[in-house]
């Protein structure tokens, strides 16, 4: 399939959220270690930069999770790909998401997470399709609400192309592809 990708939202305004974002978590968390988990691959790069960007002490770790494959919805079955590797009792956890779609991929995460006992867990994530959610999950800190769209760069993904994108591009399928 071949595609055209339109920008989105800019480099420098997701920039400057992220830090507006880090500046927040640096408030809310002053006083403590902040224990960040990146779910990958996506969430990697929106992490690196937030973390940076965060001024109490931060810890990281990173789970693999799929729900999507090859394809650009999710298919609703969660697949835990890399587990933690320290554990996460008695932390401040924040989850750092690229994207929360559906839902249904954080709600089983939060939940598996929550049971491991966090002295709290919240979830960070760079972009959130509220239009699209079938499961009810919280989300503490968002970059930007978008509409639905299948959306790439900056660590986000169409079958493992596009994440070095430094913005948010929309994808769109050429025409006589379609």
């Amino acid at each position: 399939m071949a595609e055209t990708i339109s920008v989105m939202i800019p480099e420098e305004e997701v920039d400057a959220r992220i830090s507006e974002i880090g500046a927040m978590i640096s408030r809310d968390y002053e006083g403590k270690v902040v224990h960040l988990i990146c779910v990958l691959r996506g969430g990697s790069f929106f992490m690196c930069e937030l973390a940076k960007r965060i001024t109490v002490p931060v810890t990281l770790d990173f789970m693999s999770v799929s729900s999507y494959g090859m394809d650009t919805k999710s298919s609703g079955v969660v697949k835990i790909v890399k587990d933690l590797d320290d554990p996460i009792k008695d932390k401040d956890v924040i989850v750092v998401e690229d994207v929360v779609d559906s839902g249904r991929t954080l709600s089983y995460l939060l939940e598996m997470l929550k049971a491991r006992g966090p002295r709290s867990l919240r979830l960070c994530t760079l972009l959130d399709k509220p239009s699209r959610r079938v499961m009810d999950v919280k989300v503490d800190y968002t970059g930007f609400e978008i509409p639905d769209e299948f959306v790439v760069g900056y660590g986000l993904d169409y079958a493992q192309k596009y994440r070095n994108l430094p913005y948010i591009g929309i994808v769109h399928p050429d025409e006589d592809e379609k």
